[in-house]
């Protein structure tokens, strides 16, 4: 199978891979020049402002302001819970079951560069969440983002007893929720706003 398809005369990616990739939107996203203070204040990030997709949400400053730092809490807080690499593993996760190549992308290179474990990540992207993955650890976490994106009721006691099984406490049980959650929502907002495209 190819890893693009041309649409119109556009290339799209079609292919679960780490490489970084743009994003085109279907509407206009706000221009850097038409941003103001409270867009600035929105964005939280100013580097975010090279981003088409934050551009885009940026029309609603006050919603992405408390989007971006949710995001930022679930994945940046290092007080405890989850390490990193996992909360990747589940947004990686929760992307590749909703279909969106462009965030399991950023996840899966960013859950590769933590674990240090690229192979284990790209099994993922190429063979699906039901590859083989030989630590219990990560089993648990892939299984219950999973759980969680397809339909939140099919998450249940089952998963939290496997995750804590696994070795995870309370807090990491928590971080791992959150991030597959947080995906779950974000990859269905990215993939109903636009498309991704090759890196350039």
């Amino acid at each position: 199978m190819p890893d693009h398809v041309i649409r119109g005369a556009a290339t799209v990616p079609n292919a679960f891979t780490r490489a970084q990739l743009g994003w085109q939107a279907w509407l206009e996203p706000l221009p850097v020049e038409e941003l103001t203070e409270r867009h600035w204040a929105g964005l939280v990030d100013k580097g975010r402002a090279n981003s088409p997709y934050f551009r885009l949400l940026v029309r609603d400053p006050d919603i992405l302001g408390a989007r971006t730092r949710t995001d930022n809490d679930i994945f940046f807080n290092e007080k405890g819970g989850l390490p990193r690499a996992q909360r990747e593993l589940a947004a990686t996760a929760a992307s590749r079951t909703n279909g969106c190549i462009f965030c399991a992308s950023v996840h899966a290179r960013f859950a590769a560069h933590y674990s240090k474990r690229p192979d284990d990540v790209q099994r993922l992207l190429d063979e699906g969440t039901e590859a083989r993955q030989d630590d219990p650890q990560w089993r648990a976490v892939i299984d219950a983002s999973v759980a969680l994106t397809r339909t939140p009721n099919e998450f249940g006691p089952e998963h939290v007893q496997r995750l804590r099984a696994a070795g995870l406490d309370d807090l990491a049980i928590a971080d791992a929720i959150h991030g597959a959650a947080f995906f779950n929502w974000a990859n269905r907002l990215m993939l109903s706003l636009g498309e991704p495209t090759p890196a350039t």
